[in-house]
């Protein structure tokens, strides 16, 4: 029996052992990874709506359907606190518009409590927050959005711009899409919706409490000026553990966002993504109208012709029914007749108890003209 009690004491120190040492390497993993493409990481991100890894390792956030959301998360939650709130990350990204220079909506790079976002919308909210809960501080997100819609309610300065968000998709810093060249001493710039690779670098350090977000178009080395520089105090806005991944939308023109590459570290510099290992993007095939489409757009055009010359005949008409009538002998005296038109409103609509009397030409009618005065008005038959 004591024999049996040492034996199951071991077994209880080596379990705990091995737990231990298993929480060590998740921790460890947690703190820095690298995803040169996503193939056979099927398990190792969380995805909802239309994220999906397609076979080459290419992570497809949104296809081209309409007014949808979609999520893709690192699975296990990332310690912040108390002593790592400083963090890299970057990430290779692409977007196609279903139309030439028309999209919808972006990719966001996302700091979150949790991988539930049931109660986001589509659309402008990047499937991040909703209606009633955008700019509340419970929130606890910080974000980064690449944004190709320029939504005025939010503030957008532009319809391709990066932003700095916290809890609330009014951005606190934002700067139309565009990178230093330091070959050349200038920005140029770059347009999200482009269907072009591109590279975006987001850094945070805790001491002097200051974001900087770089971006350039991929195979680009990092340039030596940030695109947005923010002082702000994470410590305020991430809780002990939280989530890291992307969210991303479509909405009434939607686009194709792809991420090729993903590298996250709370330990210095996020490790360079291999260019070389990365997966290819498809061709870019823009929706276009077809043939039937062109012969109906035209037939329809051609039959609002018709209708504008349809009712131009019929105003014409109905003009031609009030103008005053002349006869010959009237031209050498003063015109004695009147317009129906003021026949009518003379006599109130040629009331009955305006008649004065029937005769071989029709009836005769006291009428008032608001310019003259009384007067007798005599309504004949037209024809």
């Amino acid at each position: 029996m004591a024999l049996m009690a040492i034996s199951l004491q071991y077994l209880l120190h080596i379990s705990t052992i091995i737990l231990i040492l298993g929480a060590l390497t998740l921790v460890q993993d947690e703190t820095q990874f690298t995803y040169n493409g996503f193939r056979g990481s099927i398990n190792k991100l969380h995805v909802d709506g239309l994220a999906t890894i397609l076979p080459n390792g290419l992570l497809q956030m949104t296809n081209y359907s309409m007014r949808n959301t979609s999520h893709a998360f690192y699975p296990y939650p990332v310690i912040f606190k108390p002593k790592h709130l400083s963090f890299s990350t970057t990430f290779a990204f692409a977007m196609y518009p279903q139309v030439p220079n028309h999209s919808g909506h972006g990719i966001v790079f996302v700091i979150s409590p949790s991988t539930n976002f049931k109660h986001a919308l589509s659309s402008i909210y990047l499937g991040l927050v909703n209606v009633t809960n955008n700019g509340l501080s419970s929130n606890h997100i910080f974000a980064v959005e690449l944004d190709t819609i320029q939504t005025r309610e939010f503030g957008d300065i532009d319809d391709s711009h990066v932003g700095i968000d916290v809890n609330s998709l009014r951005s606190i810093d934002a700067a139309s899409s565009s990178y230093y060249s330091d070959k050349e001493g200038v920005n140029k710039t770059l347009l999200l919706n482009s269907g072009k690779p591109m590279q975006i670098w987001i850094e945070y350090d805790e001491v002097q409490m200051l974001a900087n977000v770089t971006l350039a178009p991929l195979g680009h080395p990092k340039p030596s000026k940030c695109l947005l520089s923010k002082h702000i105090d994470l410590s305020t806005i991430l809780l002990d553990s939280m989530y890291v991944g992307f969210s991303s939308s479509t909405g009434k023109i939607s686009n194709s966002h792809y991420i090729l590459g993903w590298s996250w570290s709370q330990s210095g510099k996020a490790k360079d993504l291999d260019l070389s290992k990365l997966p290819s993007l498809p061709r870019i095939k823009h929706k276009k109208l077809s043939s039937n489409k062109l012969v109906f757009v035209l037939l329809l055009s051609v039959v609002l012709l018709l209708l504008l010359v349809i009712a131009g005949v019929f105003w014409f008409m109905w003009r031609k029914k009030y103008e005053e009538l002349h006869e010959s002998w009237e031209k050498e005296y003063a015109p004695h007749r009147l317009s129906y038109k003021d026949l009518f409103v003379a006599t109130k609509g040629f009331k009955e108890s305006g008649l004065l009397g029937v005769g071989g030409f029709g009836k005769v009618y006291k009428g008032v003209l608001p310019s003259t005065g009384a007067t007798s008005c005599c309504e004949t038959n037209r024809s």
